[in-house]
């Protein structure tokens, strides 16, 4: 008896050695550059092309000229002074260098109040991408992985998500709760992550399928250290191409709400609700406009331009 007993343990360790010795061998991909080639990254930004490094520049100067404001600031972004309203930029035979860029319709310095509005537009552009990305990637990626009921359920809620017009919702949420800055930022936040969610699960269900996964699901790593440390570093170069987007796609919206009334209220000093302040006067006055349009349009240019850079310097192809 006690010898059938030892011939049984005997073969329960030969054959967990050989489970383990199978295992093993499984090739395991290395994760994400972020973490394995960090070094590499620098350098792959420098030598990147122009459009990438045109991109993190300009984003890189409205960033630090957004967080520097009160220092950079000349005047008072909200004082009012009818005595110098409508003073022209200094390129302008009428204008002065007092007020570089000019005053408005209240006589608020137009550079003060661009500096500031950088500030808002990079705010919600930050936070609706924040708020967007982890409802997405979380429905994304549970979806991707576990499939099944999950994937079927989340599947559902991206089709009733795209089938509703995100401007009107938007409008319409606004309207009935009311204008703000937090408001804009949560709606907008909520309404944006459909991108993020169809991304995100496509790209878990290709790495669910490879071999170092399943090498991690056969020694007994657990569901959430699969996730952590197999899925999501292999799929962090798509989330921050769909981050860039999204945060662009927000500014724009921000801008369109605040052109209708609807977004950022007054007195704050929003660059959509400068362009909607201005286009009483675009005929007479056209810098009003001109100057906080050109401003989002290189904000969201820069962006853009960053998120394709950093896309193909941590792709798969471009990480040795």
């Amino acid at each position: 008896m006690q010898k059938s007993q030892d011939t049984l343990a005997d073969d329960i360790v030969r054959e967990k050695n050989i489970i383990l010795e199978a295992t093993s061998n499984i090739p395991k991909i290395p994760t994400v550059v972020f973490r394995t080639n960090l070094p590499v990254l620098i350098p792959a930004v420098l030598n990147s092309p122009c459009k990438t490094l045109f991109g993190i520049v300009i984003r890189f100067e409205i960033l630090t000229t957004a967080l520097l404001a009160p220092v950079l600031a000349p005047h008072d972004p909200y004082h009012q002074n009818l005595l110098t309203r409508l003073i022209p930029p200094v390129w302008d035979s009428r204008g002065s260098w007092e007020h570089v860029l000019g005053t408005d319709h209240l006589g608020r310095d137009y550079f003060s109040r661009l500096i500031y509005g950088a500030r808002i537009s990079l705010l919600i552009g930050f936070g609706a991408a924040l708020i967007s990305g982890l409802i997405g990637t979380i429905m994304g990626v549970m979806a991707g992985y576990f499939g099944g009921r999950v994937d079927m359920v989340v599947t559902f809620l991206i089709t009733v998500r795209l089938s509703m017009p995100v401007v009107l919702v938007a409008l319409a949420v606004v309207a009935i709760v009311g204008g703000s800055l937090q408001v804009v930022i949560s709606v907008l936040g909520l309404l944006l992550w459909d991108r993020f969610a169809v991304v995100m699960r496509s790209s878990t269900l290709q790495i669910r399928s490879m071999d170092y996964v399943a090498a991690a699901q056969a020694v007994g790593c657990s569901t959430k250290r699969i996730l952590m440390t197999e899925i999501m570093p292999n799929v962090v170069n798509n989330l921050i191409v769909i981050a860039t987007l999204e945060m662009a796609h927000a500014i724009i919206l921000e801008a369109a709400l605040s052109f209708l009334g609807l977004g950022v209220q007054p007195p704050l000093p929003s660059w959509g609700l400068m362009v909607s302040e201005g286009k009483d006067m675009m005929l007479f006055e056209p810098w009003l406009i001109t100057i906080p349009g050109v401003a989002l349009f290189l904000l969201v240019l820069a962006i853009n331009l960053m998120g394709d850079g950093v896309r193909d310097i941590t792709a798969p192809e471009n990480r040795n």
